[in-house]
């Protein structure tokens, strides 16, 4: 690490600009982008040796020949404070809720695909610093980097402003996904769930629409919008057409509760 610390010093003095593809550390380093990083995590970072240990991929390390630690040790704690602080919110969320729900609910919160859309709401993969080989893999692998980047991150966050601040920024990730539909704590068919909603109530046929599409074709995310004949709609997103339907679905449900 101490090596990784003396080119990261040595880089904050560098006034050219770096190479296309080369200084992946000199942009992570630069105030304005730790700036946009504290923006998008919702924190201010008070050592950034730390979030840039957060943000080291092994690909990366493996590819500059470096000497210094990739995240997988911040990965682990990062899982272990995220349990705990998904565990106590479900717990306090749902009194009446038996240790096997909570336990199927809280793995729902947690795996890799939720890890996955928590990182993407944030842009986490634009700070992830990887080889070029790994950053243009297939979309799943992609997923999973900034899966396991994502857990880094909370470790950062605890390491550098305590537990409460962690405890914030999952609360903030985990709510707000809940609450788009993005995330879903139990095995629910939304989609069906509305039809009898609608058709109970004389609103026909909900109706399913596209609305946007966004980036690469091995790494598309859908945005699709749900109506009701009542005018009452909602909007969702997904890695699929199916996804993203449930979450619209979801949506509209949340707003009748």
């Amino acid at each position: 690490m101490d090596r990784l610390r003396q080119l990261l010093a040595g880089l904050f003095r560098r006034k050219e600009r770096p190479a296309p593809g080369a200084g992946d550390e000199a942009r992570l380093v630069d105030s304005s982008r730790l700036r946009e990083l504290e923006h998008r995590i919702g924190y201010r970072i008070r050592n950034s040796d730390i979030f840039i240990r957060a943000l080291l991929h092994r690909s990366y390390l493996q590819r500059r020949h470096h000497a210094g630690t990739s995240n997988e040790r911040m990965e682990f704690l990062g899982d272990s404070v995220l349990n705990l602080i998904v565990g106590e919110y479900l717990y306090g969320q749902y009194p009446r809720a038996e240790e096997g729900d909570l336990t199927k609910m809280r793995s729902r919160l947690v795996n890799r695909k939720a890890l996955a859309a928590y990182a993407r709401a944030i842009g986490l993969a634009d700070f992830i610093l990887t080889s070029p080989s790994a950053s243009s893999g297939p979309g799943k692998g992609l997923d999973t980097i900034a899966a396991d980047t994502f857990e880094a991150m909370i470790a950062a966050i605890y390491l550098d402003g305590g537990f409460e601040a962690a405890r914030r920024f999952v609360q903030n990730r985990v709510l707000s996904a809940v609450r788009s539909g993005a995330v879903v704590t139990a095995d629910e068919n939304y989609k069906s769930m509305l039809l009898e909603y609608a058709q109970a109530n004389g609103l026909g046929i909900p109706r399913y629409t596209i609305v946007q599409e966004e980036g690469p074709d091995h790494d598309r995310t859908f945005t699709v919008e749900v109506t009701l004949s009542n005018g009452r709609r909602g909007r969702g997103s997904g890695k699929n057409k199916k996804e993203a339907e449930q979450a619209a679905a979801a949506r509209v449900l949340q707003q009748m509760a």
